[in-house]
């Protein structure tokens, strides 16, 4: 997706913005395509949100990446966007990348009512509301004398990953102007549940699948859902909320099959 929107730019930056792209799940781009299917959406009309959410996601993990935050040297099994290029291109492509997902949604061709709504709620979930915010919170967490509660750590995570899961989960009802409330559920659920998936794959996973290095939570000293919890109760806490997450969906009867299938995905991957 992003790579046709930058299809005849040439140079470091549009270079690195598709690298940093390629080669992800994609989850928060199947949300989107995948709740506006339900709401009668195609995927063409829906095009521009889903590339739109990954160019956030995208542009998330460049700087996640950088040595002023988590300094890591691979991402999906490659060298991260810092590490092939240098940090001053992987801080434009980062830029770049978000500024092109708001000229994704300006593109949409949807009521302007939609269109506004769905601009305003991706800048609040890219920023100090959400994964922004989010961020600091678990940056800041690193250095505090009083490690984080359960509670805490639920809010700081709502921000961090599940902003911009819950968003993409919210595109179709969006898009249309339709009741939300079950798409929410759903959405915040299955965030929930990514970043515990995260967290246990952070102590049972292998690197090379898992296509970073693992164990640096713990290594860190960091408050996670598995230290919290412990390995099998944060497998159980991540199994109750796909449970909750399918739920939310029983009112969209055999069409939202796809949508469980994603959610039980979510605690099943090894990546």
């Amino acid at each position: 997706m992003i790579e046709a929107e930058l299809a005849g730019l040439v140079g470091p930056v549009p270079e690195a913005m598709i690298y940093a792209a390629k080669g992800g799940k994609a989850l928060r781009a199947f949300l989107a395509l995948e709740t506006a299917r339900l709401h009668g959406v195609s995927p063409q009309g829906a095009a521009h949100a889903a590339a739109a959410i990954e160019c956030i996601h995208a542009y998330s993990l460049i700087h996640d990446d950088l040595p002023c935050m988590d300094d890591d040297d691979l991402r999906r099994g490659q060298p991260t966007v810092h590490k092939r290029w240098d940090e001053a291109t992987a801080v434009l492509a980062g830029d770049a990348l978000q500024a092109l997902a708001f000229e994704l949604l300006g593109r949409l061709e949807c009521a302007d009512a939609a269109k506004v709504d769905l601009v305003l709620t991706l800048a609040q979930a890219a920023g100090v509301r959400g994964m922004v915010g989010g961020q600091a919170a678990d940056i800041a967490a690193e250095t505090a004398d009083v490690p984080l509660t359960l509670d805490q750590i639920i809010a700081l995570q709502a921000g961090k990953t599940g902003a911009l899961i819950s968003w993409a989960a919210l595109v179709g009802p969006r898009m249309v102007r339709a009741d939300q409330a079950a798409l929410r559920i759903y959405g915040d659920c299955l965030g929930l549940a990514f970043q515990i998936a995260d967290d246990v794959l952070d102590v049972t996973g292998d690197a090379v699948l898992v296509g970073k290095a693992v164990g640096k939570d713990a290594a860190a000293g960091k408050a996670t859902f598995v230290s919290l919890l412990g390995l099998d109760g944060a497998k159980r806490r991540a199994e109750d909320l796909v449970t909750q997450a399918c739920d939310a969906l029983s009112g969209y009867g055999d069409d939202a099959e796809t949508l469980k299938d994603a959610a039980r995905f979510v605690t099943a991957r090894t990546h």
